[in-house]
């Protein structure tokens, strides 16, 4: 049994840099038209077994209580800090489940069609499809929205030999998201 590696400051890093990433786009596009978003947290398979076959994995959970915490904890004299601390006010969970493999389709399809058959649901619209059928990579983004304001975010990004599963749960201040994404730059771009 392979023991796990500890959460490094670096691991936080990327993690919250691919977060922030995510959370973009979505500033970008207009809201009006879409449908109420009924429940905007996914339910995520543990992946156990990817975990094991996983060359890096993250697996990252932050409910209320937990970001909460993380705020407590963040000094309110730090500029970097503060805008997260604010940041994170409106966010009730981020869900992260991310995987890279030394081989191809290490996993099943079916292991990201699972999470990507929750977001067909009401509430959910799709923001962005782009799929390379020759490369087998893939990302997908949606938001959950709720009398015009963003509840939910979810990104699947899958190609051969990785995929990743982000879930934001809650209404961010988008403006705020990306003057972070400035201050953490690219961080997690290379996994």
């Amino acid at each position: 049994m392979r023991t796990p590696r500890p959460f490094t400051a670096a691991s936080f890093r990327f993690c919250f840099g691919r977060l922030l990433l995510a959370c973009l786009l979505p500033a970008c596009l207009a809201l009006p038209g879409l449908a109420a978003a009924q429940d905007a947290q996914l339910k995520l398979p543990a992946y156990a077994d990817l975990k094991e076959k996983a060359l890096k994995s993250v697996d990252l959970t932050f409910d209320a209580t937990t970001l909460g915490m993380m705020g407590w904890f963040m000094s309110d004299t730090d500029p970097e800090a503060a805008e997260l601390k604010k940041t994170l006010q409106g966010v009730k969970s981020v869900q992260i489940r991310s995987y890279q493999f030394t081989s191809d389709f290490a996993y099943s399809r079916s292991d990201v069609e699972a999470v990507r058959s929750q977001l067909t649901g009401p509430g959910w619209s799709r923001l962005v499809q782009v799929h390379d059928r020759d490369k087998n990579e893939g990302v997908d983004i949606y938001i959950a929205v709720a009398d015009k304001i963003v509840k939910g975010f979810a990104l699947i990004a899958a190609d051969r030999r990785e995929f990743t599963i982000v879930n934001i749960v809650g209404a961010v201040d988008l403006d705020q998201v990306a003057r972070l994404r400035k201050t953490f730059g690219a961080v997690g771009s290379d996994m």
